[in-house]
């Protein structure tokens, strides 16, 4: 949980106060805004985040803005793109683009995975490949080595298609290519 800024303090006299710090004196302590709340982080993917810094250096924010939005998963001739503004607003690429530092919190590109429900012998079975005519299961020892062994999906919906009733669509950050 992340620590408040501040804490509203009521003491048993009913005299409020405000302080950095909880207090201990018969005081009940009211938790205000967190660093979270009164400066939300953008959070953005590596490749995101290199193409806003690859623009910082080498165009101005209008176009940066014009890039993400162009390129957010659609183009104009109808031919999926890839989908470079995910879950961004102008506002989040703006704040970010003034801030970096501060700002943007990397996370990792989530993928969709197929692999069986019950750890059995320290492994999991994972969909390898995904041709209609078999499927091809691996061993892997956990969860975060699937994304390395696995065949990657994009949403969830696809995954399920490939799933039965003893394997699941489950996610895991992977890293880009």
């Amino acid at each position: 949980m992340t620590e408040p800024v501040a804490y509203k303090r009521i003491y048993d006299d009913g005299v409020v106060g405000y302080g950095k710090n909880k207090s201990n004196l018969g005081v009940e302590n009211i938790p205000l805004y967190t660093a979270e709340q009164l400066h939300p982080r953008v959070k953005m993917t590596q490749k995101q985040y290199d193409r806003l810094m690859w623009d910082k250096e080498n165009t101005d924010l209008s176009t940066c803005l014009g890039y993400f939005l162009e390129h957010d998963g659609n183009s104009k001739f109808g031919v999926l793109t890839e989908n470079l503004l995910g879950n961004l607003t102008q506002e989040d690429i703006a704040r970010a683009w003034l801030n970096p530092e501060e700002t943007i919190e990397i996370v990792p590109d989530m993928k969709w995975f197929v692999r069986s429900k019950e750890f059995d012998d320290g492994v999991y079975k994972v969909l390898v490949d995904n041709r209609l005519d078999y499927y091809e299961y691996s061993n892997v020892n956990n969860g975060e080595e699937t994304a390395e062994y696995g065949y990657a999906f994009d949403t969830k919906e696809e995954a399920e298609k490939w799933t039965n009733p003893l394997t699941e669509a489950v996610q895991f950050p992977v890293e880009d290519e």
